[in-house]
């Protein structure tokens, strides 16, 4: 009898090997290869019926030269979302591989449901359910006042016998909650396991590319935030989105991780109610609700996030530090750049907080990833520091540079008319980015220098 094939796949990159070792070669973890048996090919089963043939969807294997290829716009399917068509970058795309990530209570399994329930008025969805029984499905549908009829359910976690259906009923969009669960037979480890995860979804996205489906997977994410499973999982398919908000919070926000049919970098904000999630029009009403009292450390910046320019909050306290360390706490905001960000402070701005504990927050459970903050972060801090509030109709945004000077931002004048329109009426910018006319209303204070952002106040 021939030996089982097998190898060792890293939990964190991807890499294979094989044999095992203490560290991964690659990105030089340790303790992370898994044991992956390798699915041996049947005898005698030409490509077209192993799954191998046409992964990407290739319908002719003739050699064509790059400028000949058509470049008519795939058509895309709404998701009855608004908010989700934006992450998605328009819409779903046909063939295309979708996973969804999230902690535990986030809302994927609703969204998901919310979406397919809307999109089964008009076309057809197959929804396969490996956690949930048919009946705990519905009850959620029906507490959610979903529409059901036309909705096609499958509880399986055989990926053979969901490829059988699949090719039956020809759907549309398939609906895999969640890939954690799925398994094939020809694999030997337990489900959710480095090489179930990995062959199920490939054979998932096999199908999906070739009949033009749209795939929508589940997936669930370990305790440091990343998604389970191995990490060639992310390589596979077309976007990966990540639905984040915590379980005291009523907000959700859906942030693109990867799409190769979209920018990475755009924001969804849902609101979790009775009736499932509602998308939220306009994300800085909800970031902005602020107290009647203005106090010391609060200011409003903007953020560009994908398309659309967001108005947040951002929060500083500064304490007087018993340690010989001082801490630097950020929530919503790289810690690194802080530290760097209070050394500029001190060096061109001459505040010294080396004896100060340091505590920095984002209003709402944004996370900024741009540097169009370092201003309004500076400022906030001064205002803690110094103990003074500052105006409430001030807004703030801008590059802080190791030398001190204040570099633009991109779509500064979209982030100036933003705010305008939230009723802000002072604005503390660069001066690349000052408009050539204000907006009505609205001060612009142009600054060079930390030093002048400092006068400003």
């Amino acid at each position: 009898m021939a030996k089982a094939k097998s190898a060792f796949v890293c939990t964190e990159c991807g890499a294979e090997y094989s044999k095992w070792q203490g560290q991964c070669s690659s990105c030089r973890e340790w303790n992370t290869l898994s044991e992956v048996r390798l699915a041996p090919a049947r005898p005698g089963a030409p490509a077209a019926t192993t799954g191998r043939s046409g992964y990407a969807g290739v319908t002719s294997r003739e050699v064509v030269d790059l400028s000949a290829v058509d470049l008519s716009e795939v058509p895309r399917l709404s998701s009855t979302f608004d908010e989700f068509d934006r992450v998605l970058g328009g819409g779903l795309v046909p063939g295309s591989a979708v996973l969804l990530g999230g902690h535990p209570g986030a809302g994927k399994s609703t969204l998901l449901l919310q979406t397919a329930c809307k999109l089964a008025q008009g076309r057809r969805v197959l929804y396969v359910t490996g956690e949930e029984s048919l009946s705990q499905v519905a009850m959620r549908a029906h507490r959610l006042q979903l529409p059901t009829q036309g909705l096609k359910m499958l509880a399986e976690t055989s990926v053979e016998t969901i490829l059988a259906v699949a090719e039956r009923e020809r759907p549309e969009i398939l609906v895999i909650d969640s890939i954690q669960t799925m398994h094939l037979e020809d694999i030997s480890s337990a489900p959710g396991g480095v090489a179930q995860v990995r062959e199920s979804a490939a054979a998932l996205t096999r199908f999906a590319k070739g009949s033009d489906t749209v795939l929508l997977l589940v997936g669930h994410v370990t305790k440091d935030g990343s998604l389970a499973g191995p990490k060639v999982l992310e390589h596979m398919i077309d976007a990966s989105l990540l639905l984040e908000g915590g379980a005291d919070s009523r907000f959700r926000t859906l942030r693109g991780q990867k799409n190769r049919f979209g920018a990475v970098n755009e924001l969804g904000v849902f609101a979790m109610l009775e009736h499932g999630l509602k998308e939220v029009k306009n994300p800085s009403a909800i970031f902005l609700s602020r107290g009647e009292e203005q106090s010391p450390g609060s200011l409003v910046m903007v953020v560009w996030e994908g398309t659309r320019p967001i108005l947040v909050e951002v929060q500083a306290l500064l304490d007087d530090s018993p340690l010989g360390n001082p801490r630097r706490v950020a929530v919503g905001l790289d810690a690194n750049r802080l530290a760097m960000l209070l050394a500029v402070l001190h060096r061109h701005g001459g505040l010294f907080t080396g004896d100060q504990d340091v505590f920095l927050n984002v209003v709402g459970g944004v996370k900024v990833l741009e540097t169009s903050a370092d201003l309004a972060v500076l400022l906030a801090v001064v205002s803690s520091l110094q103990g003074r509030a500052l105006a409430k109709e001030l807004v703030v945004f801008g590059e802080v540079g190791l030398s001190g000077e204040i570099r633009p931002v991109p779509s500064g004048q979209e982030r100036i008319v933003e705010a305008a329109k939230h009723g802000f009426t002072r604005a503390i910018v660069p001066r690349g980015n000052a408009p050539k006319q204000a907006p009505a209303g609205m001060e612009v204070v142009a600054v060079d220098k930390l030093s002048e952002a400092l006068e400003a106040l």
